[in-house]
């Protein structure tokens, strides 16, 4: 019984003292809080810089990723960067092959690289470590050497001078021809030499061999056999080595040795590539002293750079510069410019080497540094599919850039033709709504940059708002008077 007087006593509570009870959470009066902070329109300048950036990767993101991946493949196929340090097979201490290889090292020296020389026998020995030493890549041979072997790992940079083959004999023989020599005592060089090389095959030819017909072939070194040869004890002296060489002239002022003319010498040239007929003209070593004393036809072959395919590339212009500032003139052989020449090459021309020689340096290659210029050339391997990517996404890039634009503009337009709609239709129940759209989008306009060109749509766009908002305000109920 007394829950009904409480009961009662409830229902008799004033309204003003309904304020003392707890707020309810939700009030069918008031929209939630939620939707007040709903985006009155989905386009927000936040929002615009979102798709701006998905759009971004969306057209541009798969060409860039593709220019990525080629140019890390085309790294893959770049050479690495050329060694501080090459080894050089040169020949004995005095001959002309180390003092050519002193210059190149001079030069080598000046681009920060080292260029050890390693003396050996002469140009045979010279080919067998380029085959079967890995420490050496570079070499000077003498054409000819080793001729029976064609190895692909072997490429000619250059030849670089014409180093006649020498035949002093003793003024009191009757020698005209090698075919003479037979019988004889003669000192064809060291093994393991150019010289011997190239004596035996020549003597061979002319049908003379070692222990035939009582022929002897002596294996002295060239300076030991030229006393041999003023004692008499030699009959026969055959070397290869430069006009310079002053073994060359001490031999050529000797009344009692005489140097052998080869009156055949153009058949010579003919059935030997790698040999050239030249002539020794009347005094062109010394005209004081007239040596020689006649004039003579020799056959020489070139001294020639020759490299394993190893080599770096970068070192062949290099070296070819070296080469052509050193050996240019020709000598009492050639004229001048001849020399350096990829002809008289007894294995096949290096790409780089012919062009060099044919076309001379590159234009990185005479502006440049070595390491600089190396690097560009390296690296042109990647340029190419780099550029060959770019340039359609150049050519992309304003189409994309006019289709975004547009696209923004769009976008509002596609808002307005919405509620445009809703309006033909007599649909008043967001108006409010709609109304408080057009408003945020008209200050929304305000902050969006366009560029100049597109100013057009973007004031009709402005225009186009106005309208729709008018017309919006037309639509509103009129107030009871």
């Amino acid at each position: 019984m007394s829950d009904e007087p409480r009961d009662a006593a409830d229902d008799d509570v004033p309204a003003d003292s309904a304020s003392e009870r707890p707020a309810r959470s939700e009030s069918p009066a008031s929209p939630p809080a939620a939707a007040e902070e709903e985006p009155l329109y989905p386009i927000r300048l936040l929002d615009e810089l979102r798709q701006r950036r998905r759009d971004f990767v969306r057209y541009l993101g798969p060409g860039m990723t593709v220019t990525v991946v080629a140019f890390l493949i085309a790294l893959y196929f770049v050479e690495p960067s050329p060694p501080r340090e090459i080894v050089i097979a040169t020949g004995q201490t005095d001959g002309q092959y180390v003092a050519a290889a002193m210059a190149y090292a001079e030069v080598f020296a000046e681009n920060g690289i080292t260029l050890t020389i390693r003396e050996t026998a002469g140009s045979v020995e010279n080919i067998d470590l380029l085959l079967n030493d890995d420490s050496v890549d570079l070499a000077i041979v003498q054409g000819g050497a080793r001729a029976d072997l064609a190895p692909d790992s072997l490429e000619s940079l250059a030849s670089l001078y014409f180093e006649p083959l020498w035949v002093f004999y003793r003024a009191d023989l009757p020698v005209e021809e090698l075919s003479d020599l037979a019988g004889l005592t003669i000192c064809v060089g060291q093994p393991g030499s150019g010289s011997r090389a190239l004596t035996t095959l020549l003597l061979e030819e002319n049908g003379i061999e070692d222990g035939s017909a009582g022929t002897t072939f002596d294996s002295s070194r060239a300076s030991v056999a030229a006393a041999a040869l003023r004692n008499g004890d030699t009959d026969v002296l055959m070397f290869v080595s430069s006009p310079r060489a002053d073994l060359v002239r001490q031999l050529l002022e000797d009344d009692q040795i005489t140097l052998m003319d080869f009156s055949r010498q153009m058949a010579y040239e003919r059935r030997f590539s790698f040999l050239r007929g030249v002539t020794l003209e009347e005094g062109v070593l010394d005209l004081a002293k007239n040596l020689p004393s006649r004039q003579t036809r020799l056959i020489a072959p070139a001294a020639g750079l020759v490299a394993t395919t190893s080599l770096h590339q970068a070192f062949v212009p290099l070296l070819l510069n070296a080469a052509v500032s050193i050996h240019h003139d020709g000598g009492v052989l050639a004229d001048e410019g001849e020399l350096p020449t990829i002809d008289y090459s007894s294995y096949p021309v290096n790409d780089a080497a012919r062009s060099y020689l044919t076309h001379g340096p590159s234009f990185f290659q005479r502006h440049l540094s070595f390491w600089v210029a190396s690097l560009i050339d390296r690296t042109k391997v990647m340029v190419i599919p780099l550029i060959t990517f770019l340039i359609p996404l150049v050519k992309m890039a304003p189409p994309i850039y006019r289709w975004r634009i547009r696209s923004r503009i769009y976008r509002w337009y596609d808002l307005l033709r919405r509620i445009d709609q809703k309006m033909q239709e007599h649909d008043t129940t967001e108006l409010e709504k709609d109304r408080a759209t057009i408003e945020a989008m008209a200050r929304e306009l305000d902050s969006v940059e366009v560029p100049l060109s597109y100013m057009e749509e973007f004031y009709n766009l402005r225009l186009h708002i106005r309208l729709v908002e008018e017309e919006l305000q037309r639509m509103e109920p009129t107030p009871p008077a």
